[in-house]
């Protein structure tokens, strides 16, 4: 009982995560959805500014609690929406406030137990308690490690917090600014009367984010290999 009441805010936010992606709620954020969208949502967020902000920070840190998949449709729909610094800082926010929420339900789960950890569990945490910046930083940076997924690994590694949360709003701040961009980028050629298609990508206000992302993707293989060197 004792180790199911620790894991109760943990289990409540992956239910909640569930519940939303169930609802079907994130299905009118993909781009798609958002093409046909997205004039309606600008005149929406217009009519009532800080209802849509405080209603898109609300639907990020949700997103990022409960570990759902789906967060860059979030924010690329903030870029649309709000625009790249806008979108990113609003993005950045709701961000920080859901990971923050995720890694301590994670933290206060994986803390009680009355087992020992098995071996390769231990090999692991040993390494990252010796190099844990290391780790952090080249879990955080790779997009394309799922985002709920790494919060809860880096509860488990027993990650300070002070070093997630630098780790998520600076890592994922700059990640929050692309896919931003991206966002915005989308909007323009929307607004030109470009469909959605693979031609969509070679526009420069889409095909520029894009490449930073795969330069901020090398980022943390190239620091490797300097500091190997």
């Amino acid at each position: 009982m004792k180790r199911l009441r620790a894991a109760t805010p943990l289990l409540l936010l992956l239910l909640a995560g569930g519940i939303l992606l169930a609802s079907g709620a994130l299905d009118r954020l993909h781009p798609q959805q958002l093409a046909t969208e997205h004039a309606h949502l600008r005149m929406a967020m217009m009519a009532s500014p800080w209802l849509a902000r405080l209603m898109f920070v609300g639907l990020m840190t949700l997103v990022v609690a409960s570990g759902m998949p789906g967060v860059v449709f979030v924010t690329i729909s903030g870029g649309m929406i709000f625009g790249i610094l806008e979108g990113a800082l609003l993005s950045t926010l709701g961000l920080g406030l859901g990971s923050v929420l995720l890694f301590l339900a994670a933290r206060y789960a994986f803390g009680i137990s009355a087992r020992p950890p098995p071996a390769l569990a231990e090999r692991i945490r040993a390494g990252f308690l010796h190099h844990p910046l290391s780790y952090t930083l080249f879990l955080r940076l790779v997009p394309a490690f799922p985002f709920g997924g790494v919060t809860i690994a880096l509860a488990w590694l027993r990650c300070p917090l002070w070093l997630f949360i630098a780790a998520s709003i600076g890592g994922g701040g700059v990640i929050e600014v692309i896919e931003s961009a991206v966002g915005t980028g989308i909007e323009r050629a929307l607004a030109a009367g470009e469909p959605i298609d693979i031609h969509l990508f070679t526009d420069l206000h889409v095909l520029l984010p894009l490449l930073l992302m795969g330069l901020f993707v090398l980022l943390p293989v190239l620091i490797q290999r300097f500091r190997s060197r």
